[in-house]
């Protein structure tokens, strides 16, 4: 064929075409060229937040938010100590992990955590909306001294604070006639607002002390009960108009100082009935 006789018109309309093939490559690139980038860098659909309380002792855990662009997306944190009304913040050194544990400096402040997104397109960040006034920690509960639960304890379950109670007496006979010959006196122990105590060591004395015989001590039951028998001795009666007869009475803790620790010291009495 014969390329000389091409008409103008037609090799016109063949550079037109060319042309916009360039055009159109330029834009969407040529087959095994691939497409264009474009930005995926890490786009912000809410901010980050902070859970927990805002305590001395307590642990404040970072929520990085939601976050588009291309996966994956990794994120970093600091922590910032700011005025009551969140702002002046400071970043606070070292404290870059998800989770944050209040600390002394912290109370009359508030926290926030700034957060940072990044994936292999670019990175973009912001920080969350700040805290409530951190306080300081709370006081522990006062020691008891007495253990957990109901019912009896034994002696050694307790500690100060605590304190044994002498809190019930009886006698055989109930009243003391001239000559009673001996004389069994149970003593009741408690604590912890009326626990049965067991293990407690009793003394037990008549006031004046010649009057009856001063018994070994001895412990109280699970019950906290414990029996004394005292032996009538030369010098009751102590008056010829003698009513009541006075009784020391005290409990303890083994191993621990009589007049410390827990313990606990009464004077009780007896009525007394001479004329029987």
């Amino acid at each position: 064929m014969n390329h000389r006789n091409r008409s103008p018109r037609r090799v016109l309309t063949a550079a037109m075409l060319a042309v916009a093939a360039i055009a159109i490559g330029a834009v969407f690139g040529t087959a095994g060229s691939g497409q264009a980038a474009r930005s995926v860098q890490p786009k912000e659909a809410s901010p980050p937040t902070i859970n927990g309380t805002p305590q001395v002792g307590k642990s404040l855990k970072a929520d990085p938010g939601k976050w588009n662009g291309s996966t994956p997306i990794t994120y970093t944190y600091q922590w910032r100590r700011c005025d009551k009304n969140g702002g002046s913040c400071a970043g606070i050194s070292g404290a870059n992990a998800r989770l944050y544990d209040v600390v002394q400096q912290d109370v009359g402040n508030t926290l926030r955590v700034h957060v940072t997104a990044k994936n292999s397109d670019g990175s973009s960040s912001d920080t969350s909306a700040p805290t409530a006034v951190v306080v300081a920690a709370q006081a522990p509960p006062p020691a008891t001294g007495c253990p957990s639960g109901t019912g009896g304890v034994n002696v050694s379950q307790l500690s100060s604070p605590a304190r044994l109670l002498i809190d019930g007496i009886q006698s055989n006979p109930s009243t003391l006639g001239r000559s009673p010959g001996d004389v069994t006196v149970r003593i009741h122990v408690s604590a912890c607002s009326g626990r049965d105590v067991a293990g407690a060591q009793v003394y037990i004395t008549a006031v004046p002390f010649n009057q009856f015989s001063i018994p070994a001590e001895a412990a109280t039951g699970t019950d906290g009960w414990v029996s004394e028998v005292m032996h009538q001795d030369a010098g009751y009666p102590a008056a010829r108009q003698q009513q009541l007869l006075a009784l020391f009475v005290r409990a303890r803790k083994p191993g621990e100082n009589v007049l410390g620790g827990i313990s606990s010291r009464r004077l009780v009495s007896l009525p007394v009935n001479l004329s029987h």
